[in-house]
């Protein structure tokens, strides 16, 4: 007899009456009911696994670590991991299974073509996956990053006309102050001489206080057509999601276009004199709105590095409905799938020489035949970066203003290690050489 029962039997006084016997039988046939629906549900999780097993026999993997560990620390969030994971993208060129252990896999998409039915899809249909965005939600909130569903589709609608054109064109004065600061402070630091700096260490200040500036120095009355309004917890989350994805992102972008301008300085020139002859006959060394579509070099030169170093690796997506793929193969609904935007990004088959940087790649005048999500550093689909026109505008106006005032070079003491982590970061920051230049003319 059990003897937490026995001893509730004795409290009863039944511990000698015939009643006890049936109680007895009573609690080993609930014990028994208990133990079968247990192993019933058991029998079903593991044929349900056993299922998707099989249908994810056609997706190519990579040889695992072990049965147990799969290919758990096989790519790890460093310089190494990413070599060793540009070695699988030149033997795996559309789709990679890797499984988190012996119970967990990932399906991975690294083909403009394979990620296009995930990322086309409905917000409903592919929402983000919990597993890798859930410990983000204590620091962010519900917001557009982490929500679903209505509340997303209502957020989105609500704050997309923050990020009109028209209402960018003022933020123009924010950027070239904050760059104005950044580039003062360079100048005291280099004494008139060449110092060497951590560029993710200055940007990112300087990104956090444009963010700063361009977020919290402005009111809206944002309501939908329904006239609710955004609660003080929404607009807490929103505003402390565009000061993550505003911020951080921003600031490494920009950080990696200035190391590939030190590291090529034949673009590095050739952006300059685009900048000098935008500002050619001006007093005032300040960038307008209408003056970044004078810029397409140096615009180039930010996609092209983008492409090579893109701040958020992948996104992840757990899908309520099955996704049929290009070839005719199926991704089981509930699985988690990774839009691998850095594996994209190094497709051979997509980016010839994809280690190489070549921002002739986006030459307006020589277009090349590719699909539209093979460049997709802001994401792509309902659920892309709403404020990729406000990150693009105020690469610009940094990067221009930088070259017209500074020369850059690489720092040889210190080597870059790439760190992917929630963004794409270094070891031990990107060092570049900073030159004054003299005042124009």
């Amino acid at each position: 007899m059990l003897p937490a029962a026995d001893h509730l039997l004795r409290l009863l006084g039944l511990e000698r009456t015939a009643f006890r016997r049936h109680a007895v039988s009573a609690l080993l046939l609930l014990l028994l009911f208990l133990a079968f629906r247990l192993l019933l549900r058991l029998a079903r999780l593991c044929w349900r696994f056993h299922a998707t097993c099989r249908r994810l026999r056609c997706f190519p993997e990579p040889p695992r670590r072990s049965w147990l560990l799969g290919h758990l620390g096989m790519y790890l969030p460093n310089e190494t991991g990413l070599q060793d994971e540009k070695k699988v993208l030149d033997n795996m060129h559309h789709v990679v299974l890797v499984w988190m252990g012996p119970v967990l896999p990932l399906v991975v998409l690294v083909h403009p073509d394979y990620i296009k039915p995930l990322v086309g899809a409905s917000a409903a249909v592919a929402p983000k996956d919990e597993l890798f965005y859930g410990f983000l939600k204590p620091w962010l909130g519900d917001g557009l990053l982490l929500s679903k569903g209505d509340k997303w589709s209502r957020h989105r609608r609500m704050l997309t006309p923050a990020f009109h054109f028209d209402i960018l064109k003022p933020y123009m004065r924010i950027f070239n102050q904050c760059a104005h600061v950044m580039h003062a402070k360079w100048r005291r630091l280099a004494e008139g001489s060449v110092v060497s700096l951590d560029m993710f260490e200055h940007v990112s200040l300087m990104t956090l206080d444009s963010l700063q500036k361009c977020v919290f120095s402005c009111s809206s009355n944002c309501q939908d057509e329904d006239g609710k309004e955004l609660s003080d917890e929404d607009i807490r989350a929103e505003a402390d999601t565009f000061m993550f994805e505003g911020h951080d992102t921003t600031s490494s972008g920009l950080s990696w276009v200035l190391f590939n301008l030190a590291k090529y300085p034949e673009y590095q020139e050739k952006c300059r004199e685009e900048v000098q002859e935008v500002m050619r006959g001006r007093e005032l060394e300040e960038l307008e709105w209408d003056d970044l579509t004078q810029l397409p070099f140096t615009t180039m030169c930010i996609k092209e590095s983008l492409r090579q170093f893109p701040p958020v690796t992948l996104v992840s997506r757990r899908c309520t409905e099955d996704i049929k793929l290009p070839d005719g193969r199926v991704i089981p609904k509930g699985i988690i799938c990774l839009v691998s935007i850095y594996g994209t990004h190094h497709n051979p088959t997509v980016w010839p020489d994809s280690k190489v940087y070549n921002p002739y790649r986006f030459d307006p005048d020589n277009p090349q035949q590719r699909s539209p999500l093979a460049f997709v550093p802001f994401s792509a689909g309902p659920r892309n970066c709403i404020g990729q026109s406000f990150a693009m505008a105020e690469m610009r106006v940094a990067v221009a203003l930088t070259l017209l005032r500074f020369r850059l070079s690489v720092d040889r003491t210190r080597k870059v290690r790439r760190k992917p982590e929630l963004i794409l970061r270094t070891e031990n920051g990107i060092w570049l050489n900073v030159e004054p230049l003299p005042p124009r003319a």
